[in-house]
């Protein structure tokens, strides 16, 4: 199961995710997070915190700066970009998608 969450700036968008997210993860669904915003903060709605979160919003832009390929697949996005959040959901901070593969 895939879902996204869309909407206007400020609409609570990422609170819902986070909601929805951890809501699976306690029911024994394996749940990825994906946080693709450019203003990042999906990780402080999982309960990571601030500091974590920011963190993980930076690789991204320190790869760019040194030209470094970022991730082929899945599984290295999250090794790269990710982290374990509370309740059990893996979220990684992309900011973007480039190029993403429709599969």
């Amino acid at each position: 199961m895939r879902i996204a969450i869309a909407g206007k700036g400020g609409s609570g968008k990422t609170t819902v995710a986070a909601v929805v997210a951890r809501t699976l993860a306690r029911q024994g669904w394996r749940v990825t997070a994906l946080d693709c915003d450019s203003n990042p903060n999906l990780g402080v709605s999982l309960g990571l915190g601030p500091a974590r979160t920011m963190e993980l919003a930076a690789i991204r832009p320190a790869l760019d700066a040194e030209g470094v390929e970022h991730a082929p697949d899945a599984e290295r996005v999250l090794e790269r970009f990710g982290s374990e959040a509370p309740d059990g959901v893996r979220l990684a901070v992309v900011t973007r998608i480039d190029r993403p593969n429709p599969g």
